[in-house]
């Protein structure tokens, strides 16, 4: 009896030790260690998640749909529900696209209670998803940024992340109209890890729609006009503004390359730039319209006043020459304009004088950006007259030594072509801006008919003509500063034609700089071709009558 009683004694010890053991892990855990415990109980059965709203759709002026928002799946994980890390990384690397090293490393990370897998897939995959029936692995829908006509307008649409947040162009612009309010999801699951309810305490709000004033036709078809200049002249690149004079409305806005906002990786951040309101250049020729223009309205000259101009004109350490070899010659000023003679608009240029002439440039609106409302517009360089040199009237009459943007190159000519009331651009549908008068009506009529010379058999570009019709425009060939000489390039040109339709009355006016063309680079060879093919197009698919 003694043995069994110590015995006895002995099982009733272990067994209050164990009893004492357990009792002080329970008051550690319940204690000690309550707060993490309970958080990651929690975790184990609420997770919260983000509902991204669904972004505006953007669409041109006929409601034809550009950017739009479509149902995505998005595939996440609770890492301390995931009981075989291994074997889950296994099926779902398939299913996500990811490795399976990529995503054991995820599943097997005990520290984290959610995490993405793979976010914005196709709508099937959460039915492959829901086949595998891994527990602590789920999908949640949210909506994907898609492009339904591709590279059209790339980069002036722009391009979102995967946050739902613009990253550029008009995506960026419009960031807060666009976007909406985003939303909150609350999904509880019970002890076998099975959803038994889903809250959404802030219900996402879907952002406003966005309608542009451009016409996805016309944009389609100048953009592969541009693609037609890209093969024959192999450029650096290329760009094309349409614009209705009558109000300041952008119908087509197009560079070259083509981006696809579906799919930027790899592209090349110059491809990117919507180089129309962001990039600047030299305009050459084509600003000899506005040196004229201010002359005519300041009185200066007329359009028969007639100048005896030599070969070469000397204005200061600068000698100015033309761009063909000539002799002395007897020219008007609607013949300087038409023939682009830089000692002719050089002269004019120096008859008006500088502070006369910087007036002119600040009233076209050089110098300043437009106001068209998408980033990164670039404001020009345009020195003031305090800060001219010997040469500078000289140089910036002919176009040199002061730097553009296609789109205020656009909005001037616009201006020529209207009366002379300049429009702000927009792109916009439903924006109004108030025009200001830049020059009178009877200037505006004179420098369209000289504008109309430049066409006809004495100018720089009769090759551009559409039958019926009567057109005004000016060619330009700008040589690129060269950054190691301090001079210009005598290989890198920036070719340009800038011109309206019809003349005598502008529905259209059309805008093609090329950048860096191969070969060929004079703006009558490389740009008014294209601009010729564009007018040629929109003339009678916007029903404008020949005349």
């Amino acid at each position: 009896m003694r043995i069994l009683d110590r015995r006895i004694g002995l099982l009733f010890a272990v067994f209050l030790l164990l009893l004492t053991a357990a009792s002080l892990r329970a008051a550690w855990l319940g204690t000690v260690k309550a707060g993490s415990l309970k958080q990651r109980a929690v975790t184990q059965q609420v997770e919260d998640l983000e509902v991204p709203a669904r972004r505006g759709t953007i669409t041109d002026r006929n409601g034809v749909e550009l950017a739009v928002s479509e149902d995505a799946t998005t595939v996440f994980a609770n890492p301390l529900l995931v009981k075989r890390p291994a074997a889950a990384a296994a099926k779902l690397a398939p299913v996500v696209g990811r490795r399976q090293e990529e995503l054991l490393k995820v599943l097997a990370d005990r520290d984290k209670g959610f995490v993405y897998l793979r976010r914005k897939m196709d709508s099937a995959v959460a039915e492959r998803i829901d086949k595998l029936a891994l527990e602590g692995i789920g999908t949640v829908g949210e909506p994907r940024r898609t492009y339904p006509q591709g590279a059209l307008a790339g980069q002036l649409l722009g391009s979102v992340g995967t946050d739902n947040f613009g990253l550029s162009g008009l995506e960026q612009q419009y960031e807060k109209k666009l976007h909406g309010s985003d939303g909150r999801r609350r999904l509880v699951k019970d002890a076998m890890g099975e959803p038994v309810s889903i809250v959404e305490p802030d219900r996402a709000e879907a952002g406003e729609d966005i309608r542009l004033t451009i016409d996805s036709a016309l944009q389609e078809r100048v953009e592969a006009v541009l693609e037609e200049v890209g093969r024959r002249h192999s450029p650096r690149g290329a760009t094309a503004v349409v614009m209705d004079p009558r109000n300041g409305e952008v119908l087509a806005l197009s560079n070259w390359p083509r981006v696809d906002p579906n799919d930027i990786s790899g592209t090349s951040a110059y491809a990117l730039t919507n180089r129309a309101v962001a990039g600047s250049y030299e305009p050459g020729s084509t600003f000899k319209a506005f040196t004229v223009a201010g002359a005519l309205e300041d009185r200066v000259v007329t359009p028969g006043t007639r100048f005896h101009l030599q070969p070469t004109l000397q204005v200061a350490d600068r000698e100015i020459g033309e761009a063909h070899e000539r002799g002395p010659v007897d020219l008007s000023a609607g013949e300087i304009l038409a023939q682009s003679s830089n000692v002719g608009a050089a002269t004019i240029g120096l008859k008006l004088g500088k502070r006369r002439f910087a007036r002119w440039v600040r009233r076209f609106g050089f110098g300043r950006p437009t106001g068209i409302g998408l980033p990164a517009e670039a404001p020009g360089i345009v020195l003031p007259p305090d800060r001219y040199s010997g040469s500078t009237l000289g140089n910036m009459a002919i176009g040199q030594g002061l730097a553009v943007t296609p789109l205020q190159m656009a909005a001037g000519f616009s201006a020529l072509g209207n009366g002379g009331v300049l429009h702000p651009p927009r792109v916009i549908a439903g924006e109004s801006g108030r025009g200001r008068r830049v020059v009178s009506e009877r200037t505006s009529a004179q420098v369209a008919r000289m504008l109309e010379g430049v066409l006809g058999p004495d100018g720089t570009a009769e090759e551009a003509e559409v039958p019926g019709y009567r057109l005004a425009g000016k060619t330009g060939t700008a040589e690129k500063p060269d950054p190691k000489t301090g001079g210009y390039s005598k290989f890198k040109f920036f070719s340009s034609f800038i011109g309206f339709a019809p003349a005598r009355a502008p529905r259209l006016m059309v805008a093609v700089m090329v950048d860096e063309p191969k070969g060929e680079y004079y703006g009558n060879v490389v740009a008014a071709p294209a601009f010729e093919r564009i007018v040629e197009f929109a003339l009678p698919y916007l029903r404008i009558p020949p005349r």
